[in-house]
């Protein structure tokens, strides 16, 4: 039986960047009752503030909620009334700069410029920096569009490889890049978890829409859990409603 159900976040839970709608919360308040709850994913922490955390129905018992911006290198609980870090792996000054600067040689390098942008495009979240194609505040319906197929990605993801060796880099969301230090993907966040739960890792299954080679959810495959692909939120929810009934 299942003690912790982990879960991608973007197109998984929610659109990208949007907030749970009132389903998702209900379902996700449902699955508490029976089960702790994990959420990993690349955003930063107001992101999952704005998308989760403030979006849950009174009831949701969010003392059994694992938050886990930026692939699980911060962690948040719910104690004593809020939230709070658990920890959190920020990058030093001197390697931030470095990727920062491989992100703007690499953007030259392979001209990935799009028509229009919305926002900044590169992110610094403190134990990890995201590139946003379209940038951060770029409409979904834009987004969804940009780079179905991960092909535009894979080309710049290629070329950073070559200059931040040492570093893993990582497609995730829509449009998105994220690197974090070498060996930082959701596997790495799972065993994080593992060890701040104490939730054996085979007692964890893990739902998201990018469990295929190269998308950033297989990494939970290939760690051994048991896994469910979705491709939306609707899905997702229809799959929760499963889990509850079983776990009851």
């Amino acid at each position: 039986m299942k003690q912790l159900v982990a879960f991608d976040l973007d197109n998984t839970l929610a659109a990208s960047k949007q907030a749970l709608e009132p389903f998702m919360g209900e379902a996700l308040a449902d699955l508490l009752g029976v089960a702790h709850v994990a959420v990993i994913s690349g955003g930063d922490w107001p992101q999952f503030q704005k998308q989760v955390a403030s979006r849950l129905p009174e009831r949701a018992d969010r003392s059994k909620l694992w938050l886990m911006p930026t692939t699980g290198t911060k962690l948040y609980t719910f104690r004593d009334g809020e939230w709070g870090t658990v920890y959190a792996e920020l990058f030093e000054p001197e390697l931030r700069d470095r990727i920062l600067a491989a992100f703007d040689e690499s953007l030259a390098a392979t001209g990935m410029v799009p028509e229009q942008v919305w926002g900044e495009r590169v992110e610094d979240r403190g134990s990890q920096i995201t590139f946003s194609a379209l940038g951060q505040q770029a409409p979904l319906d834009a987004k969804e569009h940009w780079d179905p197929d991960f092909a535009k990605r894979k080309v710049i993801q290629a070329d950073l490889r070559t200059r931040l060796p040492g570093l893993s880099i990582n497609m995730g969301g829509a449009t998105s890049i994220d690197v974090t230090r070498e060996g930082v993907d959701k596997a790495y966040g799972l065993k994080k978890l593992r060890d701040a739960s104490g939730v054996p890792l085979d007692d964890m299954m893990f739902i998201g829409d990018a469990i295929f080679p190269g998308g950033n959810d297989y990494p939970a495959k290939t760690l051994g859990l048991d896994t469910v692909r979705v491709r939306e939120p609707r899905e997702t929810a229809a799959v929760i409603e499963g889990l509850v009934a079983c776990l009851k």
